[in-house]
């Protein structure tokens, strides 16, 4: 969307991803996985993999291309319009490979980035409960140490590509006698006869993608699997907001471009009362709408990966990264909406794509964090920042007032 900002290899990068896109990805598995007929396409994992379209960011030595989030992202963007379970899928070794790579060992390296970038094994990142979802740190799930293992018993739930995991990233409580923040551990874990996958549910969108429910009975996991140190998993899962949130902004522009392509070029076929659609403003000032929003949203997406590249502190990159999750997908929600809305009754119907597209958008909205948790971060960083300016730097717009001197009008209690 903005080609005249990129370099020469972020240019040569979204075109390779669009040309896999348009040529490695068959329309029938698209329509099968949306049909509940294919539950984890393996292939298709396999097929990024040769690609070398895995884990971009990461060493080359581990498999990846060493690259930014300037240049993941605009990848997902390419990815993501196939729908979200598949630009999940593309993103897990991503979200799950951040933990590994700044968290793990060298040999959790080797025994599972390496190999995940390779396409040889799949991951996928068991976070939520049945009695929580943005309540992480109130997990129930339990890692006991007893010798040189840790015995894992709980259950996991809405694990995207649970069905086709050959292991898990999971969160544990590894201790009672400290706060929630200071409790808990993160682990590798293989895929085992204890480790029992249930593909339970019927989702209304974003199918194909092997969301399924973990159960963990007495699962013995290797000390050697611990991610960081015991009972500090706060900082990875606080790590691990980036690549979700993310993965989610981008993925989700995606979808919003490919829904505006489609209804925007039906407009230009499609006549009523004697001309085209596109030529009434009830139309087109949606299509004119939604460019803008995609604009917009694309621009803070893109910012927020150059921020996290150029290692902006902690706390404004949170607050830049769930702004982007935030505003790219309600962006998203909106302008699927708006092209339904141009299409008519057609786009309501299977013989275009646009409700197989609303029907992904609207758990983008819920997942890796909902919008409202994004609002909770976005307004305590931004309060804290304002606490934290210096008076004297700036400007005192409050004094900008006819009678700003009245000291005794302002009464705050």
């Amino acid at each position: 969307m903005f080609d005249f900002l990129l370099n020469e290899t972020q240019k040569a990068l979204v075109h390779e991803a669009s040309e896999f896109v348009r040529t490695q990805v068959p329309k029938q598995l698209v329509l099968d996985m949306d049909a509940d007929k294919i539950i984890y396409p393996k292939e298709y994992i396999e097929s990024l993999a040769k690609a070398n379209l895995l884990g971009l960011r990461f060493p080359k030595t581990m498999g990846g291309r060493g690259l930014g989030w300037a240049e993941e992202v605009l990848a997902i963007v390419e990815i993501g319009t196939l729908g979200t379970s598949l630009g999940c899928l593309y993103s897990l070794p991503s979200i799950v490979g951040e933990a590994i790579n700044k968290f793990g060992s060298e040999d959790l390296k080797n025994r599972f980035l390496k190999p995940t970038l390779e396409g040889k094994i799949c991951t996928a990142e068991a976070l939520t409960e049945p009695r929580g979802g943005s309540d992480f740190f109130g997990t129930t799930t339990v890692a006991r140490r007893e010798g040189d293992y840790y015995i894992l018993n709980g259950q996991k739930r809405f694990v995207v590509g649970a069905e086709g995991a050959d292991y898990f990233m999971v969160y544990a409580k590894t201790r009672d006698d400290a706060p929630p923040h200071q409790s808990i551990s993160a682990f590798l874990v293989e895929r085992s006869s204890t480790v029992e996958v249930e593909h339970v549910y019927g989702l209304m969108g974003t199918r194909g993608g092997g969301a399924g429910r973990v159960v963990f009975r007495d699962t013995k996991v290797p000390m050697e699997n611990l991610l960081g140190v015991e009972h500090g998993a706060a900082a990875i899962f606080y790590q691990m907001m980036i690549p979700e949130r993310m993965t989610s902004a981008a993925g989700a522009l995606g979808i919003a471009k490919a829904a505006l392509e489609v209804a925007a070029r039906y407009s230009t076929k499609r006549k009523a009362f004697g001309q085209k659609i596109k030529e009434f403003e009830g139309v087109s000032f949606k299509v004119a709408d939604s460019i803008t929003q995609i604009d917009a949203a694309m621009a803070l997406v893109y910012t927020a990966a150059l921020a996290v590249d150029a290692g902006v502190e902690s706390a404004r990159a949170r607050r830049l990264v769930s702004e982007a999750k935030k505003f790219a997908t309600e962006t998203c929600w909106t302008i699927v909406n708006a092209a339904m809305q141009i299409m008519g009754g057609i786009g309501y119907t299977n013989v275009y794509p646009i409700e197989r597209m609303l029907r992904d958008t609207r758990l983008i909205m819920i997942w890796t964090g909902t919008n409202e948790i994004m609002n909770l971060i976005i307004q305590h960083e931004y309060y804290k920042e304002l606490a934290g300016r210096k008076q004297d730097c700036q400007r005192d717009w409050e004094d900008d007032a006819p009678n700003a001197h009245l000291i005794d009008e302002k009464v705050y209690e």
